[in-house]
């Protein structure tokens, strides 16, 4: 009899102990920067000094995405935050309703980014004077889209007038950020050799441009 209450016990303990941890899926976090280096940055996370290296994450659950001298990207359940230094931050960190993708500027001055175009992986260069989503006809065979049935027509560029054929991409990832039906334009040749993320996709996001960072968050 003892022992059968004793396990009650146990057991009742173990419910209870579930049930906490379900009743608060995300807890309270501050946090601190006090230092900033390239690739690595020391916080004070919950009153505790902790240096955290690219890619590292704490066992609070903060993850570091980026650092430089300047700031620092930091994630939690998914959302990510940039940071200077000594910014201070609280929150319970719940996942934002927009999506959101960061871009770096490359060595190159470009800003590069990835995704994928029904359903295959993609490399994309952003180019606001782009007014459509461009890609050039080998990359667009390997992504299984043809020309065939797609409407011809002529895109001005700074140097010369192409002839193009018009189609739709059924489904668009820029990061998480997604787009269904979006325009493109195919290009017979090899040019241009990243996909060229127009206005066609931008027109659904808000575009911010910071210190080398461009920030993209979905409207929807």
């Amino acid at each position: 009899m003892v022992t059968d209450i004793a396990d009650m016990t146990n057991r009742m303990k173990i419910v209870l102990v579930l049930l906490l941890l379900f009743s608060f899926p995300s807890l309270a976090i501050e946090i601190e920067v006090r230092a900033l280096f390239r690739g690595a940055a020391m916080f004070v996370i919950d009153g505790q000094d902790q240096l955290l290296k690219k890619g590292q994450v704490a066992k609070s659950g903060v993850e570091l995405v980026d650092a430089n001298p300047r700031e620092a990207i930091v994630r939690i359940n998914g959302q990510n935050r940039i940071l200077q230094l000594s910014d201070r931050i609280g929150s319970t960190f719940e996942r934002p309703d927009k999506a959101q993708v960061l871009i770096r500027l490359a060595e190159n001055h470009q800003y590069i980014t990835t995704g994928s175009i029904n359903g295959r992986a993609v490399r994309y260069l952003v180019d606001t004077g782009a007014n459509v989503v461009a890609m050039n006809a080998n990359t667009a065979s390997l992504l299984g889209l043809s020309v065939e049935g797609g409407v011809k027509t002529t895109a001005s560029t700074a140097s010369e007038d192409l002839l193009v054929t018009m189609v739709m991409i059924k489904e668009m990832f820029v990061g998480e950020i997604k787009r269904d039906n979006v325009q493109a334009i195919i290009i017979d040749g090899d040019n241009p050799k990243d996909i060229l993320l127009g206005m066609s996709f931008l027109q659904h996001v808000d575009i911010s441009e910071k210190a080398g960072l461009m920030v993209l968050t979905s409207k929807l």
